[in-house]
């Protein structure tokens, strides 16, 4: 969140695909949404083993290609050139839906407008009656996928919070976000509140808080990334 010429403050996005990357299990089967989610397969430490699905028909998705190495066919549901690993398998794009509606996907990583203290995630509309539709794959992935991480800036261009007492914006699933990763801090959605678990480098409670429309409370030991 810094203006050009300023130092920059918080994690940059590839910070936080790596801090979700790292808490992403060995041996987990994981779609990425489009934007920071993205960035996530380039991250994923070496002696860990996960497979990457895109509904758009692909499970092995490796990371993204090198400049000019790029195959047109090779593609994930962001329209972005991807990679496959050893075994990676292709399929119909039905076929696809039905791994996520029968519950084979471990982690999904969306991002996200707005999300609410109860874990509510708005991600595909701002509900204008101008807005150009945008309904997707995230309304089955939050319903069919047990685990639900999101990935984005702590608050919007013009800096209003994303973090929401209550959504504003029309609903892709209602109590389904797991763990909120932002250029702030990565914070737990629980029973009881909204819990910073992780702050970044140089960032305290109290300018995440009034960085956020929720209410939030802070672990007793939250990890604080230190400044190199």
């Amino acid at each position: 969140m810094s203006n050009p010429g300023q130092e920059m403050i918080g994690w940059a996005r590839e910070d936080i695909a790596r801090n979700i990357a790292l808490d992403i299990p060995d041996g987990s089967i994981v779609n990425l949404g489009i934007g920071i989610p993205e960035l996530v397969a380039a991250c994923i430490p070496k002696d860990r083993e996960v497979i990457f699905h895109t509904e758009n028909g692909l499970l092995g998705m490796g990371p993204p290609p090198h400049k000019g190495k790029e195959d047109p066919d090779l593609i994930n549901a962001g329209k972005r050139y991807v990679t496959t690993i050893p075994g990676a398998s292709y399929f119909h794009h039905a076929d696809s839906f039905a791994m996520i509606r029968g519950g084979h996907i471990d982690i999904c990583v969306l991002g996200a407008m707005q999300v609410s203290q109860t874990g509510d995630l708005a991600n595909w509309s701002m509900g204008s009656a101008d807005a150009t539709p945008a309904v997707g794959g995230a309304m089955d992935l939050v319903a069919g996928v047990e685990t639900i991480f999101v990935a984005t800036t702590h608050c919007t261009r013009d800096g209003q919070p994303k973090l929401v007492r209550a959504c504003t914006f029309p609903l892709t699933g209602v109590g389904v976000v797991r763990r909120i990763y932002t250029d702030l801090a990565v914070i737990d959605v629980t029973a009881r509140s909204l819990e910073v678990v992780r702050l970044a480098p140089g960032i305290d409670f109290d300018y995440v808080q009034q960085r956020t429309e929720a209410e939030l409370t802070m672990v007793e030991n939250p990890g604080v990334e230190k400044t190199a």
